[in-house]
């Protein structure tokens, strides 16, 4: 745990020095504290606050979003008893998705709360997905892992469908904003955005894990949860309902981004084990610092592109949606494979 502060601290420190602009990292802190390099002038120092600024609202952006993906994946892992769930098992991802597009075609570009108009009806579409599935859940087989996941999956092809309906009626200028969207990124030009999700999403912090003792009962079974005290009917609500609103702060704030749920908390898992009480804060740490580390990826693969093979520099940053699948994906297909063979040969 101690190790994962450490390492979120040095990646916060370095990242308002990363970038197309080579700034470094004590002149981008140096602009903060009123401090610049002899001889600068008055513009300069400006455009380095200006660069400083939009990076630390990048960092914070994606240390808020990496933190809840995490914990909402480890979460959603033990709910499910599947590590191949993710915050995205209940179609919160799609529900999102639509509820951004649908904004996109009203043309609400800033509607409510002081939030755009994508994360607002992506916020609405997340919680609307989320209250059917448990109506549908609840309502026609009880509350049972394989119901939640079986009504989520099929809200989720709903979802789908609209949405591609949707992108069909948009016009080119609505069709790129909405694939834009749906491709995942932190870019943030103020603070104003990941603060105003961070109440919520501390909420959903706090109440998952707060619910870790009881999560370590019930990857045991329910029936021997219950016998134990553990009111796992309320405990499954709390976990669901935390792990939604995390998920849907992430999604309105960010779009869907895929692997941070999927692969931290197996990483995590692998190495502190199956305690929630350990698991749950040290997930959330190191999925901060993975998605920052992406974050930097998006930043630099351009840069190093153009050098390498067409002479140019580009300052446009990747999504990093399309980052965190590049690199989650074979990460987690050799972490299957290690636990695989360990299991074999213990």
């Amino acid at each position: 745990m101690i190790f994962g502060v450490v390492a979120l601290l040095i990646v916060v420190a370095i990242s308002p020095g990363i970038g197309s602009q080579p700034i470094g990292v004590a002149r981008a802190w140096g602009s903060v504290f009123g401090f610049g390099e002899a001889g600068e002038s008055s513009v300069e120092a400006s455009i380095v606050r200006e660069i400083m600024r939009l990076r630390l609202s990048r960092t914070i952006c994606a240390l808020l979003a990496g933190t809840t993906l995490a914990l909402c994946g480890a979460v959603t892992q033990t709910q499910f008893r599947n590590v191949l769930a993710t915050p995205y098992t209940l179609g919160i991802a799609s529900g999102g998705a639509l509820g951004a597009a649908i904004s996109v075609l009203l043309g609400l570009d800033q509607f409510g709360f002081g939030l755009p108009g994508e994360s607002l009806g992506a916020l609405l579409g997340c919680a609307a997905v989320v209250g059917l599935v448990l109506l549908l859940a609840g309502t026609l087989y009880g509350l049972s892992g394989n119901s939640l996941v079986l009504a989520g999956v099929a809200i989720g092809f709903f979802c789908s469908a609209m949405l591609m309906f949707a992108t069909y009626l948009a016009d080119v200028r609505e069709k790129d904003r909405i694939v834009r969207w749906m491709m995942g990124s932190v870019a943030t030009f103020r603070f104003r955005e990941p603060l105003q999700m961070l109440g919520p999403m501390a909420v959903s912090w706090a109440g998952m894990i707060a619910c870790g003792p009881g999560l370590n009962q019930l990857q045991l079974g329910e029936e021997l949860a219950s016998a134990r005290g553990v009111r796992v009917g309320l405990l499954q609500v709390a976990n669901i309902g935390f792990a939604s609103l995390g998920t849907a702060c992430v999604v309105s704030l960010c779009g869907p981004i895929g692997f941070v749920g999927l692969l931290v908390p197996h990483t995590v898992r692998l190495v502190v084990g199956r305690d929630h009480r350990l698991l749950l804060p040290v997930a959330g740490v190191w999925g901060g610092v993975f998605l920052i580390v992406c974050d930097w990826l998006a930043r630099l693969l351009p840069l190093w592109w153009g050098r390498c093979f067409s002479g140019e520099i580009s300052a446009a940053a990747l999504p990093i949606g399309v980052v965190t699948s590049a690199v989650g994906a074979p990460v987690f297909l050799l972490l299957l494979c290690k636990d695989r063979a360990i299991r074999k040969n213990g």
